[in-house]
C-alpha cells in the first residue's frame, strides 16, 4: 500500500509549563531549578493519503522542551519507511519489527544513549513511575537500547524496569529517527550537571556495559529520544530527540500526549 504524506502549514501553540521542585529531587539543591518554563510547543498537521483509504489529517506533537530542532518537523515518509523495515529484538533474542511494537496498541517508547548510561537509568525510572497511569490508558511502556541483546538483558536484570526492553544492535532506528550522536552532544556543562545530580541520587553508570564492543566502537556519544506512537504503523504522535545527554522532556508533557 503506497502512503504519500504532506505537511500543511502549521498552527503555533504556546504551551508553558511549571516544573515542580521535585523535579530535582533527592539531594539537589540548586535553587535556581525550581522553577523551569519550556519554550513554545508547535503542533503540524500530517496528511496521509493511501491507496486504499481517503485522506484523512493527523495532529503530531512535538516536545515543547529543548530538544533539538529537527523534532520539530515531526516524521517524514522516509522516517515511516525506514522505521517499517527496522529489527529489534527481545530479552530472549527474538527479532521483531519496531513498528509491530505499537501497530496494534499505543506505546511510550524510550531510546536510552546505551544501555549502560547513567542518565538512561534516571530516564526509565521517570517513566517507570508513571507506569500506572499507562496501564490505566492502555498504554505500553517501551525502552530500546543500542547494542546487543546481553546488554539488553543485563540492564533489565540490574534496574528492574517495569516495562519491555528491546536491543537495536544495528541503531537502525535510531538512524531512521534521526537522533543526534557527536561527542559534542555528550559533554556538555548541563549534561555534567545532570550527571552529578544522578550520582548524588543513587544512580550509577556500568561501566562495563559501557565499555563493551557494541558501545565502545561507537564512542558512546549516541543520543537518543523518546516517541509516543499507536496504534497504527504511522501513527508516531509525539517525539522529542534529545539535543545532549539527558535531555528529558517534560514527563507530563509525555503522559498528555498518551493518556488523555
Amino acid at each position: 500500500m503506497a502512503i504519500t504524506l504532506s505537511t500543511i502549514a502549521p498552527t503555533p501553540t504556546t504551551r508553558a509549563y511549571l516544573s515542580p521542585a521535585n523535579n530535582f529531587p533527592g539531594s539537589c539543591t540548586t535553587s535556581s531549578y525550581n522553577l523551569t518554563l519550556s519554550p513554545t510547543a508547535t503542533v503540524y498537521k500530517t496528511v496521509l493519503a493511501s491507496s486504499s483509504h481517503a485522506r484523512r489529517s493527523v495532529s503530531a506533537a512535538v516536545s515543547s522542551s529543548t530538544g533539538t530542532a529537527d523534532s520539530s518537523i515531526g516524521i517524514g515518509e522516509e522516517t515511516g519507511s525506514l522505521l517499517e523495515r527496522v529489527e529489534v529484538f527481545d530479552l530472549n533474542g527474538n527479532s521483531i519489527l519496531i513498528s509491530d511494537l505499537w501497530k496494534d496498541r499505543k506505546a511510550v517508547v524510550a531510546f536510552a544513549r546505551h544501555f549502560g548510561c547513567v542518565l538512561c537509568r534516571k530516564r526509565a525510572d521517570m517513566l517507570a513511575a508513571k507506569k500506572d497511569r499507562m496501564d490505566a490508558s492502555g498504554v505500553a511502556l517501551v525502552l530500546i537500547g543500542p547494542g546487543s541483546g546481553d546488554q539488553a538483558r543485563a540492564f533489565s536484570e540490574q534496574t528492574g524496569f517495569k516495562g519491555e526492553v528491546y536491543a537495536d544492535p544495528s541503531y537502525a532506528s535510531y538512524k531512521a529517527l534521526s537522533f543526534v550522536s557527536g561527542v559534542t552532544t555528550t559533554f556538555t556543562p548541563l549534561a555534567a550537571l545532570k550527571i552529578i545530580e544522578a550520582y548524588m541520587e543513587g544512580y550509577r553508570q556500568d561501566w562495563g556495559l559501557s565499555f563493551e564492543k557494541d558501545t565502545r566502537t561507537r564512542g558512546g556519544w549516541q543520543q537518543g529520544g523518546i516517541i509516543v506512537a499507536g496504534p497504527g504503523i504511522s501513527n508516531i504522535s509525539y517525539i522529542h530527540k534529545d539535543k545532549e545527554a539527558g535531555d528529558d522532556p517534560n514527563v507530563e508533557e509525555i503522559l498528555k500526549a498518551c493518556c488523555s
